[in-house]
């Protein structure tokens, strides 16, 4: 029986998808054909109200077709024109829609890092494109080691966006595990957190070197599924009872923002240690989120 939900459910959401990216289209060919920075400034608030409207309408399609239940702590000094970067935990592709819920016209527009694979996607890889979404190699350690020149590609690219991102308010997204957890990964890396993976600094690292004091604070995402890890089938069939989320506002240490992440081992190690800390927190706060049923 619940593919007599499921099917109704994505042929909405398809159609949901079409009508905002066609003029979402439209906008971003006026703007590559007359590439000033004045046509980029009056078309970059049509784009984002576009997506913003998009995600709206997915999320009110959450709430009538399901009954999660969300619970979102969030801090009430949330900015819709700040500068911010967003650092969350990742079990599911579910955490994309649970993000772009709770932050949607709260804080500026997500944008992700993503795989340049994913520009093939159709339709959303051209939309991704449209909104300034950065595409980027996403190179294993193996690989870098075999030829560098892939590493310096992706701090390339991750350059170009921060300057482009340096004009517009802007929420730069990084799930910093890297990938989604799964207890086969969790166990295979040794992870010394319960409920998290490592997380993988260096991209954090570059973003804060490429944007300076462009970036005005860091948002701590933690997501939990009490009712166990859901994929986007058991959203769409109403298998998901709950979803916590827990955002902690961080300033970002000053000493933090500028440094040779590759380079200098003792930056590194600091801002590694950073890093590790906020994950400790994290793993608590999942632990305590989970255990509470009234959170």
């Amino acid at each position: 029986m619940k593919w007599f939900r499921i099917v109704p459910i994505l042929l909405l959401i398809a159609l949901n998808t079409l009508l905002h990216c066609l003029p979402l289209f439209a906008v971003a060919l006026f703007k590559a054909l007359l590439p000033l920075a004045a046509v980029r400034r009056a078309c970059n608030p049509l784009l984002t109200g576009l997506a913003e409207s998009w995600i709206g309408v997915n999320s009110a399609m959450m709430g009538a077709f399901t009954r999660t239940r969300f619970q979102a702590d969030m801090p009430a000094t949330l900015e819709r024109d700040g500068h911010y970067l967003v650092l969350a935990n990742h079990q599911s592709w579910v955490d994309i829609l649970v993000l772009q819920k709770v932050f949607n016209r709260r804080i500026p527009l997500l944008r992700f890092f993503l795989k340049r694979s994913l520009f093939w996607v159709p339709v959303l890889g051209l939309a991704w494109w449209a909104l300034d979404f950065p595409f980027m190699g996403r190179y294993s350690r193996k690989q870098i080691a075999r030829n560098p020149e892939l590493g310096r590609r992706d701090m390339e690219a991750t350059r170009r966006a921060c300057a482009r991102f340096r004009d517009i308010p802007v929420a730069v997204m990084n799930f910093v595990e890297g990938t989604r957890f799964t207890r086969a990964k969790h166990d295979g890396q040794g992870s010394p957190f319960r409920h998290l993976l490592k997380p993988k600094s260096g991209g954090v690292a570059f973003v804060l070197d490429a944007m300076g004091q462009g970036l005005h604070a860091l948002l701590d995402v933690t997501i939990v599924y009490p009712g166990g890890i859901p994929s986007m089938l058991d959203l769409m069939a109403d298998r998901v009872p709950e979803v916590k989320v827990l955002v902690r506002e961080r300033p970002i240490p000053a000493e933090l923002v500028a440094g040779d992440y590759q380079g200098d081992r003792a930056f590194r190690a600091r801002f590694q240690q950073w890093m590790n800390g906020m994950w400790q927190q994290k793993d608590e706060d999942i632990a305590r989120l989970l255990a509470d049923p009234g959170r």
